[in-house]
């Protein structure tokens, strides 16, 4: 998960510096400043090819569907204005990113058959939804485990926190499904 790893750490590095330094200069530093003041799915879009540019493999890929997929998240999670972000809408978003490219990361190995689903469509869907909520739940274990406030970290810091908390969320995921699997 190399790709999903970089492109949560210039996600959180992108949205600390537009927290920091405002999103116009954030913009500017990246030659994007075109964006500024346009609707933060517009400014995630044209993020898209900065944080997760187009790439062959399927890690890249999988970063960039789940980039992708937390743009379509983000007025459903409430978060509709870039300029006034807070330090907790900046931790949704990660969360987001880091719970789809993690599911994404799922998905592909069922359809590699490294994991198997149900036959039954029905049973398939409800495991695909229980699925979600439980990466969801086990990325954000991880974070509050970790006790960081994501807009203190430097730039430098942001991978190995990146890093740190998907090594988490795979851990509580696994002892979640060691429990599941128990019952």
């Amino acid at each position: 998960m190399g790709a999903s790893r970089g492109a949560g750490a210039g996600l959180v590095r992108f949205l600390n510096d537009a927290s920091a330094n405002g999103v116009r200069e954030a913009l500017r530093t990246l030659n994007l400043e075109s964006l500024a003041g346009r609707p933060i799915e517009e400014v995630f879009a044209g993020l898209a090819d900065y944080i997760c540019p187009e790439g062959g493999s399927i890690d890249e890929g999988i970063a960039r569907d789940a980039f992708v997929e937390t743009i379509a998240d983000l007025a459903g999670a409430g978060i509709t204005d870039i300029d006034a972000l807070t330090p907790g809408q900046i931790q949704t978003v990660f969360e987001l990113y880091a719970t789809h490219a993690i599911e994404a990361r799922i998905c592909n190995d069922i359809g590699t058959k490294v994991v198997t689903l149900p036959a039954d469509p029905r049973a398939a869907e409800r495991v695909q939804s229980q699925l979600r909520d439980f990466i969801q739940r086990g990325v954000s274990d991880a974070i509050n485990a970790a006790g960081v406030n994501i807009q203190s970290l430097t730039p430098d810091a942001v991978m190995g926190f990146v890093t740190n908390v998907y090594q988490s969320a795979f851990e509580v995921l696994q002892t979640m499904g060691d429990g599941e699997a128990a019952k």
